[in-house]
């Protein structure tokens, strides 16, 4: 069991990538390193931050890119440090959104546990630049080599398509739910039923909060939201004076939505009060403004919150393991990624895209 020399990927050439332009061809991956393992890549979910990364629009992207950061496979090559050498050949494993940091002892987050805060190291799984100035590349490929550090165990209970998405868009809702105290006694609202905000009420659900109200534009998502365990629903676009109805009613608030057309002086009302909100979705623009009375009044917070740690992302997926968490998800297969990415932007998945390696899915359960 090894891997090839060059690996063969989806890439994105330009920014009419994020219209189906992809592009299947060869490309190098950057040297293998003590610190690094090689994965067959099985199954890579579709994340919008893949959409933003191809039409460049966080910033410029360095093309070619081959995009996926909700990554599963198995181990086919092994690095000789401690940090690599914990895995087998043949372990499944799951890689998010991060690829390295700069993991020194003098680091605050790093040694802290913050790897995805690192200020000084850190790299995305694709579209990131390591410190030898080679360019990381991510899942919509055949192989994806990364340092160990960032790659964690999948636990055998979840199936390689559930845990995919679960790396990036079910560690950047799990995190924030678990550091802000969702659980019994409190009452949590997630904002945006995509394929995070989806995560957001299955987990803030399975954490066992008092409530859990799903907060969405129009009402059409309504009975899936039940569905997944949602207590109430609101839409913002047709639910009548909907912000004084539920006024002082949550103690926290997850705000998935990427566009910053949003009625950000609403969500704070719902707030009780020293409620949070907190902010996971990252529009290409500003948030609206805001009135200081809106958070002075009830001494409410606003915070942010970046994907999670290796170790959050280990302990996300022995919860959803044990609580038999199970995502909505579609699988299509890794030659159909232009037309997933294309339905991804117009808003058709239900509720995250999972792209299938047929031959390696096949070979993995020899």
């Amino acid at each position: 069991m090894t891997s090839p020399e060059t690996f063969h990927g989806w890439l994105g050439h330009d920014s009419s990538a994020a219209q189906g332009n992809l592009k299947w061809a060869a490309f190098t991956p950057k040297p293998f390193a003590a610190t690094d393992i090689d994965i067959k890549v099985s199954h890579c979910g579709i994340c919008g931050t893949d959409i933003h990364t191809l039409r460049s629009g966080w910033g410029p992207t360095h093309y070619p890119v081959c995009v996926g950061h909700e990554i599963v496979g198995h181990v086919v090559r092994i690095g000789s440090s401690p940090s690599a050498s914990r895995f087998r050949l043949g372990d499944r494993v799951g890689v998010g959104a991060q690829a390295a940091s700069c993991l020194k002892d003098d680091c605050e987050e790093c040694s802290g546990g913050l790897e995805q805060h690192c200020g000084k190291g850190f790299v995305g799984t694709y579209n990131g630049k390591y410190p030898d100035g080679n360019w990381s590349m991510g899942g919509y490929a055949d192989y994806v080599r990364v340092p160990a550090h960032f790659a964690i165990k999948i636990p055998s209970a979840l199936k390689s398509e559930d845990a995919a998405p679960m790396m990036c868009g079910g560690i950047t809702v799990f995190s924030p739910l678990k550091n802000n105290g969702a659980g019994p006694g409190k009452r949590v609202g997630i904002v945006g039923l995509g394929g995070l905000g989806h995560f957001g009420v299955l987990f803030a659900k399975a954490l066992g909060c008092d409530k859990v109200v799903a907060i969405s534009r129009s009402r059409n998502k309504a009975k899936d939201a039940e569905a997944m365990g949602a207590d109430i629903y609101i839409a913002t676009s047709e639910d009548e004076k909907w912000d004084r109805k539920h006024s002082r009613s949550l103690d926290l608030i997850i705000s998935t939505v990427s566009s910053p057309d949003m009625p950000l002086s609403g969500y704070l009302r719902l707030l009780r009060t020293n409620g949070q909100f907190i902010q996971v979705g990252a529009p290409e623009d500003n948030l609206p403004a805001i009135a200081a009375f809106a958070l002075i009044a009830k001494g409410c917070k606003i915070g942010g919150s970046q994907i999670g740690s290796p170790k959050e992302i280990e302990a996300m997926l022995e919860f959803a393991a044990e609580k038999k968490i199970k995502p909505w998800i579609q699988t299509r297969p890794m030659k159909e990624a232009n037309k997933g990415v294309v339905e991804m932007e117009d808003g058709k998945a239900r509720y995250r895209y999972v792209l299938v390696n047929e031959e390696q899915e096949d070979q993995a359960k020899l």
